[in-house]
């Protein structure tokens, strides 16, 4: 297994999935599998030259590779790679141009080429099978899951205070992008404070990403520890972004029954379903309305945080672990 994404000190979707795939499959069948891990200096940029140089050489006798973070060596000639979405592709104005550059030359390469290849939505499918040009039937679809903690999640005045935070918070968790669409969230931050709630905003700028997030407040990076509750205190979780491959927080949110209004757009109303409100992210007041009718409504509130845990109930990492090996088992099975 790949797991440089796994050894990030950020996570986001992508190396969440990467850290739960390096624990679970070999906990899972500890014959099967071996974890590459590289210095943490070389998790980001720098670690391009170990996937792709050094990485091969560690797995030249092995069955597979498998990288669960969109990008793997390219010359290898047996990987199984997670291509989580198609977000630079569709959305190249929401990354630098050197990040947008390496994807289009490497992502539709990797994709036809993958021995297995893997997406964690139906939403991304779709997206594979357009922009990358490859054969759906290619593609298998293992959703990412969520952590029990989440589930267990209570709100912590301790956790509040480390924030910084009042009683009453919504909260918007994401890195700072252009498709992420915060803007759509400074109308609603200015007509929740007349309700005595705070919209902040938590999560870390990355250097190949181009977005604003002016006019919200921000708490920086929560650590892991601090997340369940973080999500459990709050009035609702709030994610207007126009293009998600899967929305994790939203999945995180609902599991700690925490209200989600959430876009009309992408993978979204695929995970969200009927556990959550949809708006539409390019209508500035229909989403604003969206998240005031829950903050004014207590029985909608805990109609929305039941509905969402049920849903929530569905996913699971030992799910996704045990999805994602069988996929690989039947990939290096006799006759495969």
């Amino acid at each position: 297994m790949n797991a440089r994404a796994a050894v990030r000190d950020h996570i986001g979707g992508v190396e969440r999935l990467a850290r739960e795939m390096a624990l679970r499959l070999p906990a899972l069948r500890p014959d099967r599998y071996q974890v590459a891990r590289p210095p943490r200096a070389l998790a980001h940029r720098a670690g391009h030259a170990w996937e792709q140089g050094l990485l091969p050489v560690l797995a030249t006798s092995r069955a597979l590779l498998y990288s669960p973070a969109n990008l793997a060596p390219v010359l290898y000639p047996r990987n199984a790679l997670v291509i989580h979405d198609a977000a630079a592709l569709r959305h190249p104005e929401a990354y630098s141009d050197l990040y947008v550059a390496y994807q289009r030359r490497l992502l539709p390469a990797l994709a036809r080429r993958a021995r297995v290849l893997i997406t964690v939505s139906e939403f991304s499918r779709g997206e594979l099978v357009e922009m990358l040009g490859v054969a759906p039937e290619r593609v298998h679809v293992i959703p990412n899951g969520v952590d029990e903690a989440f589930a267990r999640a209570v709100p912590d005045p301790q956790v509040r205070a480390r924030y910084e935070l009042p009683e009453r918070y919504v909260l918007a968790l994401g890195t700072v992008s252009e498709r992420k669409n915060l803007g759509v969230l400074e109308r609603a931050a200015a007509a929740l404070r007349p309700e005595g709630v705070e919209l902040v905003l938590a999560g870390s700028d990355r250097g190949y990403l181009r977005g604003s997030a002016a006019g919200l407040r921000r708490i920086g990076y929560v650590a892991d520890e601090d997340l369940p509750a973080l999500y459990a205190g709050a009035v609702a979780l709030a994610m207007p972004s126009r293009y998600e491959g899967f929305g994790l927080p939203c999945l995180e949110a609902m599991a700690a029954g925490t209200p989600v209004v959430a876009a009309q757009r992408g993978a979204l109303p695929e995970i969200v379903a009927q556990a959550g409100l949809l708006a539409d992210p390019d209508d500035v007041d229909a989403f604003t309305d969206a998240l005031l009718s829950v903050v004014a409504d207590a029985g909608l509130r805990a109609n929305l945080a039941e509905a969402g845990r049920q849903r929530a109930a569905g996913f699971s990492w030992e799910r996704t672990a045990a999805l994602t090996d069988a996929v690989l088992a039947a990939a290096v099975a006799p006759g495969a």
